[in-house]
């Protein structure tokens, strides 16, 4: 499962060690995307099949699909939901996304941020996998927990919400990261969001990367 991931790893520590761009070996998937689009300000972002999720707990599925998407795999809400385990409490476990999406497409691994706040080693990781994810090709999903003083743009400000997104691209020049987030509190469905308050927002959940 995590032999493309490995290969796409190597080479990125090849490039940076000798300046020279090593070819990853072919992810496991359907199709081959197109890589993500390099904007002139930084920007490397994917293009997805947005939507928003179908019912108050269904965030999980939204966001799985979502990533799916991006490797031209479209699945219903319920079809994800079915595979995920998903229940009227939510999706238990970031784990069971990383099921889900290893059995699709493969490459994907689930990576715990237990301690809150992260450790700069944890933020490192984090950091390292969205930017190794999003140029092979792959969104990460992430499991959050936005508590009152700390939340993404629209979310209800008195409560603390349990929640499912999708990273779907990143900006290497402002550490900024672009969120597919199937809540849509307040309209907010594509945004921007420093990577200092992501990394803030997983612990203690973790992602899919």
């Amino acid at each position: 499962m995590f032999s493309s991931k490995l290969a796409a790893s190597a080479a990125a520590l090849t490039l940076m060690a000798t300046g020279a761009a090593t070819a990853p070996a072919a992810a496991l998937s359907p199709a081959a995307p197109p890589a993500p689009v390099v904007r002139p300000s930084g920007e490397h972002v994917l293009d997805v099949d947005y939507q928003v999720q179908e019912t108050g707990y269904w965030c999980g599925p939204a966001a799985t699909r979502i990533a799916l998407s991006a490797r031209g795999i479209y699945r219903s809400q319920a079809d994800l939901a079915a595979e995920l385990g998903t229940h009227t409490g939510g999706t238990d476990w970031i784990g069971q996304v990383t099921r889900v999406l290893s059995g699709h497409v493969g490459w994907y691994e689930t990576k715990e941020m237990p301690a809150d706040p992260p450790t700069q080693e944890q933020k490192d990781l984090l950091w390292n996998d969205i930017v190794l994810d999003i140029d092979n090709g792959y969104p990460v999903v992430a499991n959050i927990v936005a508590p009152p003083g700390n939340q993404p743009p629209g979310y209800p400000p008195d409560q603390t919400i349990y929640h499912y997104f999708t990273v779907i691209g990143y900006n290497d020049v402002d550490r900024t990261v672009l969120i597919a987030d199937p809540a849509s509190f307040g309209g907010n469905q594509i945004y921007w969001l420093t990577f200092d308050q992501l990394a803030s927002l997983i612990p203690p959940k973790g992602y899919s990367a």
